[in-house]
């Protein structure tokens, strides 16, 4: 078992720690419902008052918390406490980073280029020309296309799939199922009415500290690339097409979809079930909320979205509280009818 002491915690995170610094640390839990030597934290104020009931060991608080009650926990303050907390977990408790060895069952083609200190497992594919990087991990049944490139510190979950020819950054997590470099939807009309499939000839670049979750597809590009940039964040099932660009540290909620050659700015906050259309761009720091419909291009940076089709939030809520009073509206309106009716009678 893990046993840390509380002022190792502090020198990892840079926080100030207020009280028992030698307190033995063995695992993480919640506030809530923690136990003696456990290491939690407090980021939402709505939960300040397990703060003075916990049993846990040591929690992690915002700078700023101002106490008001005696204390019986260790303490270490930090201004991002949350983000801290992420640290001890991805320090201490990580149970996905020290796994080493290649299964007997996996497949290597004798052309590819293994890193050192891979985990590769049961049934992994790997063609011809791949690359995998150094500390990679590959979970069984992994499948790295021809000329791939995996960078180092990556881990690919269970069932993914990397086509040919694509390339993935340094430190990303790719989680179950998830397909990087499936073809594009481009299939051309013909003559007789029926449908010629485009080659998709271009692949799929996604850069450094990115994460995937469950069953997400990135499509390749029809030529040149669909790109994901530093730091894009994907929940489960989001759909990104061909030629499409999401820039550095965009989040995009699950069911969302980006359709192809669509650009999407950094710093972007994208809802669940999202939909974005095609070849229009998305200006940074735009929030656009759940089930949201983006017909055309947003310009204006670090504005907030919601509706379909997509609006301002303050027009969005003018409109729905239009919508709600549509039933009123209508009664007075045929009201006033019978009035002009009447009047014309006379």
């Amino acid at each position: 078992m893990t046993q840390i002491k509380a002022d190792e915690i502090a020198q990892l995170v840079g926080g100030v720690i207020e009280g028992d610094a030698s307190v033995v640390i063995l695992k993480p839990g919640k506030i809530e419902g923690s136990q003696t030597g456990d290491v939690t934290f407090l980021a939402n104020p709505k939960y300040a008052n397990f703060l003075y009931e916990t049993k846990a060991s040591l929690v992690i608080i915002p700078s700023d918390f101002v106490i008001e009650k005696p204390l019986s926990v260790t303490v270490i303050k930090h201004p991002m406490p949350y983000y801290a907390f992420c640290m001890v977990l991805n320090q201490y408790f990580n149970p996905h980073t020290n796994r080493v060895g290649i299964h007997e069952t996996a497949i290597i083609h004798a052309s590819a280029k293994i890193g050192e200190n891979v985990y590769i497992g049961p049934y992994v594919v790997i063609e011809e020309g791949a690359l995998i990087g150094d500390g990679v991990q590959l979970y069984p049944h992994v499948y790295i296309g021809k000329n791939a490139k995996v960078g180092n510190k990556t881990l690919f979950y269970s069932g993914v799939k990397l086509y040919a020819e694509c390339i993935v950054g340094n430190h990303c997590i790719i989680h179950a199922g998830t397909a990087i470099g499936s073809d594009g939807f481009g299939f051309a009309p013909t003559p007789d009415g029926t449908y010629a499939k485009i080659p998709q000839i271009g692949n799929v670049i996604i850069e450094d500290h990115v994460e995937t979750g469950a069953n997400c597809c990135i499509d390749r590009a029809t030529m040149g690339s669909t790109i994901l940039r530093k730091g894009v964040k994907l929940d489960n099932m989001v759909q990104i097409a061909h030629n499409a660009e999401v820039g550095e540290n965009t989040v995009i909620a699950g069911l969302s979809g980006v359709a192809g050659s669509t650009k999407v700015g950094k710093q972007c906050v994208i809802g669940a079930q999202v939909g974005i259309v095609g070849h229009i761009t998305i200006a940074d720091g735009t929030q656009i909320g759940g089930q949201t419909g983006v017909p055309k291009s947003i310009k204006e940076p670090n504005q907030q979205f919601i509706g379909s089709p997509a609006m301002p939030v303050k027009e969005a809520f003018k409109s729905q509280v239009l919508q709600r009073n549509l039933p009123e509206l209508e009664k007075r309106v045929r009201a006033l009818e019978n009035i002009i009716k009447e009047l014309k009678k006379e």
